[in-house]
């Protein structure tokens, strides 16, 4: 969890200009204070923990991470230039430190969560899609089961499943690997989170074992690239694997997989009413949060609501909104298929 995002905040400034860029941020903070507000209040067991994020270059090639230093002290969010990172056997150079992130295990959070929501009167169920989706008064959500009725919906599935067109255009699927292996835990190694500024850039994290408290499992992902682009996915990983390699101790990779993100075209999600819908709400583009939402279903106005409105149009990135749809057009030409689900 971070509000540090991976468009960097250089673009942002120059799509959206300073204002907006702090608020960018500040709501993925905010969201990050929520989630943890959330582990207290129900005593969820998840390994939330805050740490420090890291930003870091290739060896010589400080360019991007130059720009981004002079863009996070123009917009004034808190980081610190420094030499290295604390890992030491991980010399990355000179880096750029982001106090106060997050960290936690997803499921066993969704799982705290999903049990505060059915003591709270919720009904939760699954094996049940949503085959169609209606903006009417009330709303209608047609199952195989039985068509569900509500004042509002929110479909929040990665990508929207009530369209095909209106947000579909706006972002792109990607896909990303991960690796996971076991490393010692000989206490030198800083528990952080990191990115490096390669397109594709990579991630790390680590995660404490469970069968073996004497070590950790070290997740590293990247290689990332649009979905049903790449015919030689094996490649990927052992790209990443060899990436990996170089720089830590790795004997074995215990594990690996692959998972699918979405990249809107001015790297901010889109959060809120669907266009031309007046009872149905959005969230996708896996780079915000979602906090605004309720505030929207009882009429409030929200300061986060602009930017993140599904329906905004926004001139800076007119330039990569062509060229993601017709990059599309080039596949779907050549007798390539691309599909976009969960």
């Amino acid at each position: 969890m971070t509000w540090v995002l991976d468009d960097r905040f250089f673009e942002l400034d120059r799509i959206f200009g300073n204002e907006k860029s702090q608020l960018a941020a500040q709501s993925h903070a905010q969201a990050i204070d929520s989630i943890e507000r959330f582990v207290e209040q129900e005593n969820i067991s998840c390994d939330f923990k805050r740490l420090d994020g890291y930003l870091f270059a290739p060896p010589d090639d400080f360019e991007i991470l130059d720009k981004e230093w002079k863009a996070l002290q123009k917009i004034k969010l808190k980081s610190e230039l420094v030499d290295r990172t604390p890992w030491k056997k991980f010399d990355t150079g000179r880096c750029i430190r982001f106090p106060n992130q997050g960290q936690f295990h997803i499921l066993k959070y969704l799982d705290g969560m999903l049990k505060a929501f059915v003591r709270m009167g919720g009904r939760a169920y699954g094996y049940t899609p949503a085959q169609n989706i209606k903006n009417k008064k009330p709303c209608a959500v047609k199952t195989p089961h039985a068509t569900i009725h509500a004042k509002d919906i929110i479909v929040a599935t990665c990508t929207p499943v009530n369209d095909r067109v209106t947000i579909h255009t706006k972002q792109a699927a990607y896909r990303t690997y991960v690796i996971g292996a076991l490393i010692p835990d000989d206490k030198n190694i800083a528990d952080a989170l990191y990115w490096d500024t390669l397109v594709p850039y990579h991630y790390i994290r680590l995660q404490s074992c469970a069968e073996d408290k004497t070590k950790l499992w070290l997740l590293i992902g990247g290689e990332d690239h649009k979905t049903g682009q790449e015919k030689h996915v094996d490649q990927n990983y052992k790209v990443l694997a060899d990436w990996a390699k170089e720089r830590f101790s790795i004997n074995d990779i215990q594990y690996r997989w692959s998972g699918q993100v979405y990249e809107p075209v001015d790297s901010l999600a889109f959060i809120g009413k669907n266009p031309h819908d007046d009872h149905v709400y959005i969230a996708t583009g896996d780079s915000g949060a979602g906090l605004l939402i309720p505030d929207l279903i009882e009429g409030k106005t929200h300061k986060w609501q602009e930017f993140y409105d599904p329906a905004r149009k926004t001139i800076a990135t007119i330039p990569e909104f062509v060229k993601e749809n017709f990059n599309t057009l080039i596949q779907l030409d050549s007798g390539i298929v691309i599909t976009q689900a969960c």
